[in-house]
């Protein structure tokens, strides 16, 4: 129950205490050998919702995401569309495996990885002024726009945009009219390879009568040659 998202308290339990029995007595239902009462107790419960605002350290970042942990402990992931790009843009970092710049370097030169540092070594930087998205804390603070629940476990989607629930920002699957009109065009494309494949069918089936005249016509001749020369 504990750290796991439960539904009937729309959220995570992160603790209970002061657990009281509601009924001083239990019922026996049919033939189910355990007991059943009602208690009440006290719980911590974490339950964003959409439209909160939440601060999340930054753990790793990618061209197409920035990953998040909220309270060191929560998911929360920050999709493409969802980063201002006319402010922000991802700068990609050194190999992992470049010998002067890597991540075995940094760590050998300062005894260990900088907290926050992500694997990939890339970042989002201020197209203006450079800063690291997060500063030097690596703290950003976004807005709830969707929640997800995977094997009762719960993690955030969240947006950087000033309008986060503008429909600009979410990304739409193609429509039934574009799948209808690429039919259509495979449809036809289909269609012109048959009448293609019908005209060659037709060329060859000419070629041959035409060669086969012109056979006719040579031991035609051969024949009559034969007769001239017999008479």
């Amino acid at each position: 129950m504990v750290m796991r998202y439960n539904p009937s308290l729309q959220g995570v339990a992160l603790s209970h205490s002061n657990i009281t029995f509601v009924n001083p007595v239990a019922t026996i239902q049919r033939d189910c050998p355990f007991l059943i009462c009602k208690v009440a107790f006290d719980a911590t419960v974490w339950s964003p919702r959409v439209g909160f605002k939440l601060s999340g350290k930054v753990n790793l970042c990618s061209p197409d995401h920035i990953s998040l942990l909220v309270h060191k402990t929560f998911n929360a992931s920050i999709p493409r569309n969802h980063i201002p790009t006319d402010i922000w843009e991802f700068e990609y970092g050194p190999a992992e495996n470049d010998p002067e710049f890597g991540e075995e370097a940094r760590a050998n030169e300062n005894g260990k990885e900088e907290d926050g540092e992500n694997s990939t070594g890339g970042k989002w930087v201020h197209r203006v002024t450079g800063d690291v998205l997060g500063g030097d804390n690596g703290l950003v603070e976004v807005t709830v726009v969707g929640l997800t629940v995977a094997n009762e476990m719960l993690s955030v989607l969240g947006s950087l945009q000033p309008d986060p629930f503008s429909p600009r920002h979410v990304v739409h699957p193609p429509n039934a009219e574009e799948k209808g009109e690429s039919g259509d065009e495979s449809e036809s494309e289909d269609d012109s390879e048959e009448e293609g494949s019908a005209d060659s069918e037709e060329s060859e089936e000419d070629t041959l009568q035409l060669l086969g005249k012109r056979k006719d016509a040579e031991e035609q001749r051969e024949r009559a040659e034969k007769r001239k020369r017999k008479g």
